[in-house]
């Protein structure tokens, strides 16, 4: 692959059922460029986790995602409340999604644990009642 491929995707704050749509395309698209199906499955789940959480938390924002020579760049961006304290949100369980979305059986605290997990970087910038900007990175090769 010799240019940069570059994907946006809004995701729709107010439906839980359209959440997971951008993971679901991106994951198509990098089927379709030949990508391995593990570089895929860590993509895809990283990208969910953060569809998710913005679906909770800040009423939607948007996802960039750059295929590159060496890694695959995620960006997602919200305008929402912003994140009070990112060490106790990166804590698993840690969760201040509200009864009703817990309910529907989301909202259990591993969103951004799970996003670490499955990228080789993350990084984290919030600002309380502006939004938070996440940029992830999976390499294609160890």
């Amino acid at each position: 692959m010799s240019e940069e491929l570059v994907f946006h995707f809004d995701v729709d704050g107010e439906d839980f059922t359209s959440a997971g749509q951008a993971s679901v395309q991106i994951k198509k698209d990098l089927r379709q460029l030949g990508i391995s199906p593990e570089i895929i499955r860590r993509v895809s789940i990283a990208m969910y986790e953060g569809e998710i959480n913005m679906v909770i938390h800040a009423n939607g924002g948007c996802v960039d995602v750059k295929v590159c020579e060496d890694c695959i760049e995620m960006v997602l961006a919200d305008k929402g409340p912003g994140i009070k304290n990112i060490e106790q949100a990166m804590q698993e369980g840690f969760s201040t999604a509200s009864d009703n979305t817990r309910s529907l059986g989301f909202g259990a605290g591993m969103g951004l644990p799970n996003m670490k997990r499955y990228t080789d970087s993350m990084e984290i910038e919030s600002t309380v009642g502006v939004g938070t900007t996440v940029r992830m990175k999976v390499n294609l090769e160890g």
